[in-house]
């Protein structure tokens, strides 16, 4: 089966360097040349992701414009780096910035890493300005209040490089989000607050399109599954995975497999015919379907399909994201929930799971393939993988509808053995001990009302969903080792007031 995460190389970043014709043809061929060399040594880092582009020397208003509008029109191009190497005035930019619609990041750099002290003359200080032709480039990017990522050090350092690395990652992220078609099959979970959402706001905000579609129009394709397709997925699903006996050809629960595989062709081919790249279901509307999908979506989500449980959507636009945001990476990125805690002092961890739908992307042991009883929903026992999340660095992230604005809230956590096997919990599941400890972490989530619903990473961290955050111009709140609930509950309060008012009137 064909997955769906991108190969972030055929993403392109363009590279625009700002000068003048102030200095003379000499000095401008330098600025090239540099130029040149500091877009090189991104372009061959093996650390980030994308492809960058570098392009002419821009010394006027005009070509400043042009570049910008060619950048615009380009499927590829999910971003733009600018650095003013001499001094660019930024009077320049303004037309250029107007009508820029992709992502920048603002790199304060320099060609050389020390300072040639025997050897400076005028001619050395002309050349290399960025010192305040970067602060000049920086003043019209804040009276024009536009949202970018600033980076500053020399492109030998590897910091700058993770930093250039990170924000590619989230523009990748970003242009995911632009270009999704989002099916649902029914309405969200009766009842249920967080869930909803305004679906055309998050087309305005994110460029997602999500509409819905009858759960029977999905019901159709697995009916049409053919019997050989099956038999071929089954036997996929054998090499991978440890299947127990009563699934296994012969099994007395074997035709539950093979509805489990009809299920996983028929939602592949529907989402592929509609150009989906995330979708939900819901346990309380399944019409013609025998089992509400587990093992499928489990499949999809570890193929770079965006999924959320109980119509959750906002989820669905999530995981997304993060698989692409992390293509490439070790780890994977799934629907999670929180479920229960344990609660001993000192030892507090967070149990997440869902009914069904984990991704295995979160680990690398070898999931077993089971059935089990579900309790809800009214239909056939449904098969699912069973596994547990690899331990090591983590982040989850829920995405809430504040009404005026999408809020964002993250938590770093760190993924742990479990204490003891857990035979009787069938399903994919993590546990993890949240930072900066588990009353401070779980305070905070409820003091900024963020949903139970979370994609989880093992991919990317925190930083990427920073910068996505910040090109989208998303509220995110960080609970993270230097959290503490007063700073928290006062950046809520403030968050509010400035959300407000930047809305305008």
């Amino acid at each position: 089966m064909a997955s769906i995460i991108p190969d972030l190389k055929t993403k392109t970043v363009r590279f625009l360097t700002g000068s003048q014709d102030l200095y003379g043809e000499e000095t401008l061929r330098q600025v090239a040349e540099q130029s040149q060399a500091v877009a090189r040594v991104l372009q061959e880092s093996s650390d980030i992701p994308v492809t960058v582009e570098w392009m002419p020397v821009l010394k006027s208003s005009d070509a400043i414009r042009r570049a910008v509008l060619d950048a615009n029109s380009d499927d590829s191009v999910i971003g733009v780096i600018t650095w003013a190497h001499t001094f660019s005035p930024s009077k320049m930019w303004i037309h250029g910035l107007s009508v820029l619609e992709k992502p920048l990041l603002h790199l304060h750099t320099q060609a050389n890493v020390a300072l040639p002290w025997e050897e400076i003359d005028f001619d050395f200080m002309n050349l290399n300005q960025a010192a305040h032709g970067d602060r000049e480039h920086a003043y019209i990017l804040s009276r024009m209040n536009v949202a970018r990522k600033t980076v500053v050090g020399h492109v030998s350092n590897p910091a700058v490089i993770k930093q250039i690395s990170d924000w590619s990652r989230a523009a990748a992220g970003w242009d995911a989000a632009q270009n999704m078609k989002l099916a649902r099959f029914g309405d969200n979970m009766r009842f249920v607050a967080v869930t909803e959402g305004d679906k055309t706001e998050a087309e305005i905000r994110l460029g997602v399109q999500v509409n819905t579609w009858g759960v029977n129009e999905l019901a159709d394709a697995v009916h049409a599954a053919s019997e050989s397709d099956v038999d071929d997925l089954v036997a996929v699903y054998e090499e991978t995975y440890d299947v127990v006996p009563e699934l296994k050809k012969g099994g007395e629960r074997h035709d539950s497999l093979r509805y489990g595989a009809a299920i996983e062709l028929g939602l592949r081919s529907f989402l592929e015919a509609g150009g989906f790249s995330a979708f939900t279901t819901s346990f309380e509307d399944l019409g013609a379907l025998r089992q509400l999908p587990g093992l499928a979506v489990q499949r999809l989500m570890a193929d770079g399909y965006g999924f959320g449980a109980e119509g959750d959507w906002k989820t669905a636009v999530l995981v997304r994201v993060a698989n692409v945001m992390g293509a490439g990476l070790p780890g994977g990125a799934s629907l999670m929930e929180d479920y229960t805690y344990h609660l001993t002092p000192g030892e507090e961890k967070i149990l997440g799971a869902h009914m069904l739908e984990v991704s295995p992307s979160l680990t690398t042991s070898k999931p077993s393939l089971e059935i089990h009883p579900l309790g809800i929903g009214g239909k056939e026992d449904p098969v699912r993988l069973v596994f547990t999340a690899d331990s090591g660095p983590a982040v989850v992230v829920a995405m809430s509808d504040m009404r005026d604005r999408f809020r964002l809230v993250a938590n770093v956590v760190e993924n742990v053995p479990l204490d003891a096997p857990m035979p009787k919990l069938p399903v994919g599941r993590a546990v993890w001990k949240p930072a900066p400890d588990f009353a401070t972490s779980a305070a905070a989530w409820l003091t900024a009302g963020a949903a139970h619903h979370t994609v989880m990473s093992t991919a990317v961290g925190v930083d990427v969903f920073r910068d996505f955050a910040e090109i989208g111009g998303l509220e995110l709140l960080v609970i993270d080792e230097d959290t503490t609930l007063r700073d928290f509950q006062r950046e809520v309060k403030w968050n509010a007031a400035y959300y407000r008012l930047a809305q305008g009137i």
